[in-house]
This record gives structure tokens, C-alpha cells and sequence, in this order.
């Protein structure tokens, strides 16, 4: 592969990253500490990720465990869950907060299964705008004659096998996570 187009491999692993970050997010009827660590908490007057404020644990395949590891921002942990809207009620039980992961219906299951949907279009939107900022560049030197025409057609077609592989695995990602949420 070409220069110009090994250096669009990070931004299509950023792409990727995204996703996967998005992804774990979305609650799939077992607990993960991914459903709530990246939830922003107001501490020590700025915001901050649950898992820069508390370590967070699972029991069992239902419950998660928050311990603050400073006392006083439990409420602003607990308050934070609540509002983040993740269809979990958490209850504070001393120094500590629980949250039990209800079992999930087949509607809640259908509706994730579209949410999941919807961040793997604007994945794949990622994935298309990286290769159109490729090509531009590609057209570009061409113009500027760095390159010719036959290094153009080359890189573009090297851009196109880049971008279906990232596209797959993109699919590859979404259709797991599918998966996961439609299993009972």
C-alpha cells in the first residue's frame, strides 16, 4: 500500500474504536462495567467518567458494583446514572452503589437492535469520509502532478479495498453486538 493511504489507517481505526466504545455502552441484559464508566459525573466541581471516580465491579451476570473511591461524590454517582437513562435504577447500599441489569423484553431487545443499526450507519459514514478526504488528496497530487495517472487509479483502488474491509468490519462488529442483544 501506498504512503497517502497507510496513513488513513488510524483514522479508520479511530472509526472503529468509536464504534466499539458506543457499542459496549448499550445494555444487553448482562451486567458490564462498559454500561456505566464512561458516564459523565460532576466531581470536585468539573465533569468526570464513573471510572475516574470509582471502581466498578460486577457479582454476578446481574449486577454491578460502584465504589466511590471518595465518599461524597455517591450521590453525584448514583444522580448521574439516573439521569444518564441506560434503563437501570441504581440504589446506594452504604459506601456503595448496586445497580441490578433487568432482564430485558423483546421489545427493549428490538429497539437496541435499531439503536445498534444507527451507529454502525454512522460508522460506516466515518469509514466513506475518510476514503472521500483520500481521494481528494490522491486527486490532488495527481493535479499537482507528484503522482500520475496511473498511481491514481492504483490508490483509489487501494482506498476502495481499505474502505470494503473496514466497512466488513464494521458489519462484523454490529452483527456480534446483535447477536449478544437478541440472546435470551
Amino acid at each position: 500500500m501506498t504512503p497517502t493511504i497507510l496513513s488513513k489507517k488510524p483514522s479508520l481505526e479511530t472509526v472503529l474504536d468509536h464504534l466499539h466504545k458506543e457499542l459496549s455502552a448499550l445494555r444487553t441484559g448482562r451486567a458490564s462495567p462498559a454500561l456505566v464508566e464512561n458516564i459523565a459525573v460532576e466531581a470536585y466541581g468539573s465533569m468526570m467518567d464513573v471510572k475516574s471516580v470509582a471502581s466498578i465491579s460486577t457479582t454476578d451476570a446481574k449486577t454491578l458494583i460502584i465504589t466511590p473511591w471518595d465518599k461524597t461524590v455517591i450521590q453525584a454517582i448514583e444522580k448521574a446514572i439516573r439521569d444518564a437513562d441506560i434503563g437501570v435504577s441504581p440504589a446506594v447500599d452504604g459506601s456503595v452503589i448496586r445497580i441490578s441489569v433487568p432482564q430485558m423484553t423483546e421489545e427493549t431487545r428490538k429497539k437496541l437492535s435499531k439503536i445498534v443499526n444507527e451507529k454502525a450507519e454512522e460508522a460506516k459514514i466515518g469509514v466513506r469520509q475518510v476514503r472521500e478526504k483520500a481521494r481528494e488528496e490522491i486527486v490532488k497530487q495527481e493535479k499537482e502532478k507528484a503522482i500520475g495517472e496511473d498511481d491514481k487509479f492504483k490508490m483509489l483502488d487501494e482506498m476502495d479495498i481499505l474502505t470494503k474491509e473496514y466497512t466488513g468490519k464494521v458489519e462484523e462488529m454490529v452483527d456480534r453486538k446483535t447477536e449478544e442483544i437478541m440472546t435470551v
